[in-house]
């Protein structure tokens, strides 16, 4: 142990940012832990001459269960599992307890450490209660399946040459080892259940909460980073929800912007504000060139998702207070036009969170491509609009400063939208990219 520490400390000092940092720094969590079991075993030797101790473990006859409960408590109390193994060890070398007493500890103190894990995870997501709460529920099937074997393998380990010592610890590794092999085709039954025993928690007061902003990973910037890209992905996701009610709202299958939409916006905003505050506690000269500029990607795309959500609220309003205080609609061929853009909007908002989360190069000049037509589209309807002004159609007429508003807007959203792409080409293919497109670059949001 103190030449992991000693490796360790030196190697997380001097690189803390490189893959050999890190490495340093497990290092140095592996040579604690080693000094602290060393510590348990040698505190714990006095205590196996103790005459109370012999009495105590003396009422242990070998039940299962019992010896089972007893581990368990035994792995709460030190708030190990191993730490309890290595204690149910020693004093089976000491002659205080028997083999199979001894097994049933080790039973029992995996399923101590199960429960400890499962109410760590208390104040955790859904997603990290459900994991703590599968692990106990393995180790309780475990108990179940050697309760049938347990005799003949007792019976098995005591004609072995080994010391009690030794067979304790090979007894919890195999012991883990053969559970783990067995009960491995079981995951996904295992997930549906505990899904279903611990479903998400309903959001409070309305306010969507950050789910995977695991303030414990800060100390690891790639694991932390990764955690804020996936709350920013669920920003995307919502604002998609988003553009789809504008949809509802441009066919009239949904007169006003109802609660949930208002919702839709506070979520988002409530989840911006909790990714920003997160990256904050990442200082950027702390990081490495690659960690540094996935930190500016991630902040940015989660600015510009933001600012199209408030976009998105202002044009609903729009629309709204057209069609209610104003009773006035758009004309067919202006609805068609404004629908066309608002599902190409949607696909591109898509293939723009696909380009942030792969960082694929092909992709993001597809997005380009898409940004272009979009642009053409969008110049294209403008102009049939006035056409329509030109033949005096009515509603046409009626609606015309809303319709070129909602274009406009759109046009802003794709440019938010396909902001994606620009930092993932910019360091490679700026040369490649058109005049607009490099201008796009310097003034992104």
């Amino acid at each position: 142990s103190p030449l992991l520490i000693f490796l360790g400390v030196i190697f997380f000092l001097s690189r803390k940012q490189t893959r050999l940092g890190q490495m340093g720094r497990v290092s140095i969590g592996l040579g604690l832990i080693i000094l602290a079991l060393q510590l348990i075993v040698e505190a714990a030797a006095p205590i196996t001459h103790a005459q109370g101790v012999k009495v105590i473990f003396a009422s242990l006859t070998g039940d299962i269960l019992l010896d089972a409960l007893v581990g368990a408590l035994f792995a709460m109390i030190s708030y190990s599992s191993l730490a309890a193994v290595l204690l149910t060890a020693t004093l089976a070398g000491a002659s205080v307890i028997s083999l199979p007493v001894a097994i049933g500890l080790v039973i029992g103190a995996n399923i101590g450490s199960g429960i400890l894990a499962f109410m760590s995870t208390s104040m955790q997501n859904a997603a990290g209660r459900q994991v703590a709460l599968g692990s106990l529920l393995y180790k309780l099937i475990g108990l179940l399946l050697i309760i049938p074997v347990l005799d003949p393998l007792v019976h098995w380990m005591d004609g072995l040459d080994f010391s009690p010592q030794e067979m304790v610890i090979g007894f919890h590794l195999l012991y883990n080892t053969a559970r783990c092999l067995i009960l491995l085709p079981s995951v996904a039954p295992m997930a549906r259940l505990c899904a279903w025993l611990l479903p998400e928690r309903p959001e409070v007061n309305g306010t969507a909460r950050p789910r995977h902003l695991d303030a414990t990973a800060l100390s690891t910037p790639s694991l932390a980073l990764a955690n804020a890209a996936r709350e920013t992905l669920r920003m995307g996701d919502l604002l998609e929800n988003m553009l789809d009610a504008t949809l509802a709202v441009l066919r009239g299958k949904q007169t006003a912007v109802t609660q949930e939409i208002r919702s839709l916006s506070d979520d988002i905003e409530s989840l911006y504000s909790a990714i920003k505050l997160y990256l904050a506690q990442m200082p950027r000269e702390d990081l490495g060139e690659q960690d540094s500029r996935r930190w500016a990607e991630i902040i940015e795309l989660a600015i510009n998702l933001k600012l199209a959500s408030d976009l998105i609220e202002r044009m609903l309003r729009k629309i709204q207070q057209q069609k209610t205080s104003q009773r006035r609609s758009f004309s067919e061929e202006g609805l068609e036009d404004l629908t066309g853009l608002q599902q190409q909007l949607t696909a591109n908002l898509r293939l723009g969170l696909s380009v942030f989360l792969s960082s694929d190069k092909e992709s993001a000049r597809q997005l380009l491509r898409e940004k272009r037509r979009f642009r053409a589209q969008e110049r294209r309807l403008a102009h049939a609009h006035v056409s329509r002004l030109q033949r005096k159609i009515v509603q046409s007429l009626e609606t015309s400063s809303l319709h070129l508003e909602l274009i406009a807007d759109m046009k802003r959203l794709n440019s938010l939208f396909c902001s994606s792409a620009y930092v993932v080409l910019e360091t490679t293919d700026t040369g490649a990219l058109e005049a607009d497109d490099i201008a796009d670059i310097t003034h992104s949001p």
